[in-house]
């Protein structure tokens, strides 16, 4: 016994520095006798130490739900204590060892061989683990995803392409600022691997774009200095190393490679062999120079792409087809078609002309709003009756890349950013060969501030350009290749953050086929946020600091101005944490006369892991900004910031008060919200503050400047309200599951929430919750009143069997008897007044669900929903209530009454209607009576009872809320002959899921960014700023300058939206109306809120003209104004002379 303990001590010392040396790529030595050693371990059984040693250590997938076999397989492994090494590899997910080699040079770097020799020189030790992996390309099962983690990501790629992505090894070249942005965006997507590639070490330069880095570091290889934060990003992504100087048979390993950092002499190299290898791998080439930046991709000879823009296949309802040569298909007017002419349609649904339901696709010509040709003969087929569906096939496009050797020669069209720059791209393309010829050269970048580099930078470009031909650019703008060549060497945050967001996106093309590439060069610059006036050149000397690559571009005065500024960002979710990094290597808000002031009042959850990569799953439940400002400040310690947990809106006044507003420099909204965004634009337009706007939705992004004076605001433009489905519509008549979706959200909501939320207002004080129905004596509160009694009487639950009974005749009523009386009162032939068919398009003709118990899909609904109405009632639930069969033999035992429909019901028919409860003459008697019998349900309760509303949370699997809401949408589906969706896409439209990815945030905020560094110089123009919209799925960039406010006139005085009139001393009413008679302007009218303080036809109003303005505030407005306060607005409608109404400014009355 003790020669095995010593064994088992020996042995495990030496696996610990084994494993360790090999999860964290220290290097470590294996002699002769360690080797027997180990071998020893095995032979006295220590290898489920190994297998629990390894499961610790190794990176594993945060918990996960899945299909059922897969649980079910997985559990099986679980419950099985004496689990081998490779069961422990697979909990583990280290699927690189699997089928494959792993091998580890002297340096301690491994490199997996995935069945291809790939042996170096040097000693060496071969690991090989016999079985395949779950999540190896094209083999085993498919792997897991996590939807709770992975839902906002999972909204824009959907399943197929995450099961790719999550098969997907990829290599990243460089980890300087961009290099890390790539590796961050790809990381959080979820990729099976990603290997890190840099022989330099950490500079002190490489913390104004890394924020990985820290002083600590410098000195450090950088891909092992990146490896531990990398890692905690996404615990299921493997991340490994390279030290050495990279090789092109390495590649072979990898679906996708990025080169961030290469000459472009390896890189036609490394793209050859990619491009030429089977199948070939994805080649990026990548990088950023000062404010100017360039992506080259080349996925292969013959790369598919699957789905070229991400958006759901269009479709319409069909109104009539024509029998014609060339046949005219109608649609319904409900909602404008999105198709495009040559697309591709198949029908579906079609009565009469049933030969189109062959499921054939058809191509589409002379699209229009409401109509299209088909492009066949229809002559011979049958004459269209009434239905139909037609939907948009979307194809698979073949892109043919060409390599980077001839691309370079032959670049074909650039993909434009910006159309006031359509000549940059060609003159951009010629400056980074110069460059690349320079540091050729040279050894070195040019230096920042030297005229002697610039001009041999503009010469060799210049000669590279002689060598065109008649390919050659006429002019060459040499002041943009001296700001170029100043700025060579820095690689700077902002842009860091923009092109980590292309590139990341261009992997996952890449990686997935969703989205069309990058083809092939695309170039960007942001010259215009320079300072206005011209940089000397010792202002750009470095001086020893973590901002030294920013100084050499923008000069040490823009550095102090950044280091000074009183920043205040709102919202800390994904857009929030992007914004904190970039500011925090930007150094803003570094100095002490410096802050950042960060609120959010929300808390992290799950879902915000993949995107709001400040975020870490220990931080889960805590505050989003304090835990992003914690972070941020070990980005840079020297961050000057704070963070709240207000919303800022009215009533944060006292916090966010206007000494606060005040002393801003600029504000940096990182919201999800319109109503947050106007509020905020209108204190920014108030305090005439500079506000940076951004969102994102999907792969799109958008971002827009608020520049006092230079452009409109936020507000001054608005998006047209989301249409909204008519209330019978969903309520009745649903054609899509959108409808059913909506339904069923609303019917969760009144049956869980509203039903006893009600119940506990009335019961919480009855008498003052009588007195409030009487008052009202509407149909509402009949209608809240019935549902009450309904819930104290004949619906209240005692026990769970209640509760399946419950759930059994809901299902009864709402899938069979509703739809029985509805059929009763508009039969399948039933006409209009106008003689038409009622059940006419876009209608769907419903017909009543039989239960079946032998269903899933209608049994997992009546367990979902017994469970939650228990929840209400505080009812236990049996462990039986999750057994199919004990269910199913529960249910059986519900006595479901019979139904018959009744004559007279009104169901209403009027799109115009808000509400399907008709209001009722008797409404005041019937509240009477429902009262007495509310009460009379009272005395039957147990002292003290009081219901558990449930309120909809999508986030959480487990709490059966979306199996609920996706059962009552399906069923109803079912009814209308809707196709139904799985949980997870009801759960994006009931949940009102907003589609989130990392790529486009970090390309949002970069940019905007950019024009931070405008907005603190103070000097730019309205022609320097850009706003931009962006979807990185097409892709496509647009950019452009702001449009101005609007310019508004009086005689000689000019105002725009950001004007505020402003009168001192404390005045009256009548120094008011004489200060503005002075003007031109007759003022007849002046509020305070929504008080009127004067109006010039009340001769009444004429006896307060010498009454103090803040005195009349305070008395006729009821204004209460806070010790902080100096002011108070007013507003005022003018004429002049000639009548004209005349719209002025805001006009403040500082009465201190």
């Amino acid at each position: 016994m003790a020669w095995l303990l010593l064994g088992l001590g020996l042995g495990f010392s030496i696996l610990v520095s084994v494993v360790l040396g090999f999860v964290f790529q220290s290097s470590f030595d294996l002699s002769g006798l360690n080797v027997l050693l180990l071998m020893l371990i095995f032979s006295m059984g220590c290898g489920r130490i190994l297998s629990s040693f390894l499961h610790y250590m190794l990176p594993r997938k945060r918990a996960v739900g899945g299909d059922d076999d897969n649980n079910n397989r997985n559990n099986d492994n679980n419950s099985n204590d004496d689990r081998n090494l490779e069961t422990a590899l697979k909990k583990a997910r280290i699927e690189c060892l699997s089928s494959c080699s792993t091998t580890v040079d002297s340096t301690g770097n491994s490199n997996g061989s995935c069945g291809k020799d790939n042996k170096e020189s040097g000693e060496e030790i071969e690991i090989e683990v016999a079985k395949a992996p779950a999540m190896a390309l094209g083999d085993g099962n498919p792997p897991e995803i996590d939807e709770d983690l992975h839902s906002r990501q999972l909204a824009v790629y959907g399943r197929e392409t995450m099961r790719r992505l999550f098969a997907s090894n990829i290599l990243i070249s460089g980890m300087q600022g961009l290099g890390v942005e790539i590796a961050k965006n790809v990381i959080l997507a979820g990729v099976k691997s990603v290997t890190l590639h840099d022989e330099g070490t950490v500079e002190l330069w490489d913390l104004s774009s890394n924020f990985i880095f820290s002083e600590s570091d410098v000195g450090k290889n950088r891909a092992l200095a990146s490896v531990q934060k990398l890692q905690e990003l996404n615990n299921a992504v493997i991340i490994s190393t390279l030290t050495e100087r990279l090789t092109k048979e390495k590649l072979s390993n990898f679906q996708a490679v990025v080169f961030t950092d290469i000459s472009t002499e390896d890189a036609i190299e490394f793209d050859d062999y990619c491009h030429n290898h089977q199948p070939p791998i994805a080649f990026v080439k990548t990088e950023v120079r000062g404010l100017f930046g360039n992506v080259f991709c080349d996925f292969g000879p013959q790369f598919t792409v699957t789905d070229v823009d991400g958006e759901e296949p269009h479709t319409g309802i069909i109104a009539s087809i024509s029998n014609d040569t060339s046949a005219l298909v109608s649609c319904v007017d409900d909602e404008r078609l999105e198709f495009q002419d040559g697309d591709l349609v198949i029908f579906s649904e079609v009565q009469g002309m049933t030969e189109l339901n062959d499921g054939k696709p058809r191509k589409i010509k002379h699209a229009r709003p409401y109509s299209f040709i088909l492009d066949e003969d229809t002559t011979n087929y049958g004459t269209y009756e009434r239905g139909g569906i037609v939907t948009q096939v979307k194809q698979p496009k073949i892109l043919n890349f060409k390599p980077l050797r001839e691309a370079l020669k032959d670049p074909g069209e650039f993909l434009l950013s910006d159309f006031s720059k359509f000549d940059r791209p060609p003159l951009l393309h010629l400056a980074f060969q110069a460059l690349n010829r320079f540091k050729s050269e040279l050894r070195r970048f040019p230096v920042s501030g030297s005229e002697e580099d610039a001009q041999k930078l503009i010469s060799i470009a210049t000669d590279i350009n002689e060598s065109l031909g008649d390919g050659k650019l006429d002019t060459i703008d040499n002041k943009l290749l001296k700001n170029f060549a100043f700025g060579a060497r820095a690689v700077l945050n902002p842009m860091a953050a923009m092109f980590g967001g292309v590139v990341g996106q261009e992997v996952v093309k890449a990686c997935s086929g969703k989205f069309h590439p990058l083809f092939q060069f695309f170039y960007f610059d942001s010259v215009e946020s320079l300072p206005t006036e011209p940089l000397d050149t010792a202002d750009l000397r470095p001086r020893n600091s973590r901002y030294d690559a920013q100084i050499s571009v923008f000069g040490f005065n823009l550095q102090k101005r950044l280091e000074e500024a009183k920043v205040f960002i709102v919202g800390s979710g994904a857009l929030g944490c992007e914004f904190l990094k970039n500011l925090a290597l930007m150094g803003a808000c570094c100095s002490s006369n410096g802050k950042l002031t960060i609120t959010d009042d929300d808390v992290i959850e799950k879902s915000n892991l993949s995107r709001q990569f400040l975020f870490r799953d220990w931080n889960i439940g805590q505050a989003k900004s304090t835990v992003a400002a914690s972070a941020a400040a070990a980005i840079n310690p020297n961050l000057h910031i704070e963070a709240l947990q207000n919303r800022a809106n009215p009533e944060s006044e006292n916090v966010f008060d206007d000494a606060y507003w005040e002393g801003l420099d600029v504000v940096v909204n990182a919201l999800d919200n319109v109503n947050a965004r106007i509020y905020i634009d209108q204190k920014c337009v108030y305090f005439q503050k500079p506000l940076l706007e951004s969102g994102t939705l999907g792969a799109k992004c958008n971002t827009q400047m608020v520049i006092p004076h230079l452009t409109e605001n936020y507000g001054a433009s608005r998006d047209p309200p989301e249409k909204q489905a008519p209330m019978c519509t969903v309520h009745s008549f649903p054609h899509n599951i959108d409808h059913c979706l909506t339904w069923a959200r609303s019917e969760f909501e009144g049956l869980l929430e509203k039903t006893p939320t009600e119940v506990n207002a009335y019961l919480s004080n009855p008498s003052e919750y009588a007195a409030a129905m009487k008052n009202a004596g509407d149909a509402q509160a009949r209608d809240n009143l019935e549902r009450v009694i309904e819930c104290l009487d004949r619906e209240r639950c005692e026990a769970f069997q209640d509760c399946l009974t419950w759930a059994r005749l809901k299902f009864e009523d709402y899938f069979a008897n509703r739809v029985k009386q509805l059929t009763f009162t508009f039969p399948e032939d039933a006409p209009t007044s106008t003689g038409v068919p009622f059940w006419s398009a876009p209608k769907r003709f419903p017909r009543p669900l039989q239960f079946n118990p032998n269903d899933p899909s209608q049994l997992n609904f009546i367990r979902a929903a017994a469970i939650l109405r228990a929840e209400t009632f505080g009812i236990p639930i049996p462990d039986w209530a999750k057994n199919p069969m004990k269910l199913a033999d529960a249910v059986a035992q519900v006595i479901v009454p019979d139904f018959q429909p009744k004559t007279g019901v009104k169901i209403e028919t009027d799109e115009k209607a808000t509400t399907v409860n008709a209001a009722s003459v008797d409404d005041a008697a019937i509240i009477n009576d429902l009262i007495i019998r509310l009460e009379e349900c009272r005395k039957k309760l147990q002292p003290g009872f009081k219901m558990n509303p449930v309120q909809f949370e999508k986030d959480d699997d487990t709490n059966y809320h979306m199996d609920v809401i996706a059962g009552l949408a399906n069923m109803r589906a079912r009814n209308y002959s809707i196709p139904e969706v799985d949980k997870l896409k009801a759960k994006f439209i009931a949940g009102r899921i907003i589609p989130a990815i990392a790529t486009s945030t970090a390309m949002a905020t970069g940019l905007v960014c950019l024009e931070l560094y405008k907005v603190l110089d103070g000097k730019h123009k309205v022609e320097d700023y850009r706003n931009t919209f962006a979807n990185l799925a097409l892709p496509l960039f647009s950019m452009a300058e702001p449009v101005p406010p609007k310019v508004m006139k009086h005689r000689d005085m000019t105002w725009t939206v950001w004007d505020r009139w402003v009168l001192k001393g404390n005045p009256t009413l009548r120094d008011l109306l004489q200060w503005l008679k002075d003007k031109g302007l007759n003022a007849y009218s002046i509020s305070c809120g929504t008080s009127l303080l004067y109006n010039s036809m009340f001769p009444r109003h004429k006896e307060r003209m010498d009454r103090k303005i803040i005195d009349l505030a305070k008395e006729v407005a009821k204004v209460e104004v806070p010790p902080y306060r100096r002011h108070i607005d007013v507003v005022v409608a003018c004429e002049d002379d000639d009548d004209n109404d005349i719209d002025i400014p805001l006009v403040s009355i500082y009465f201190r």
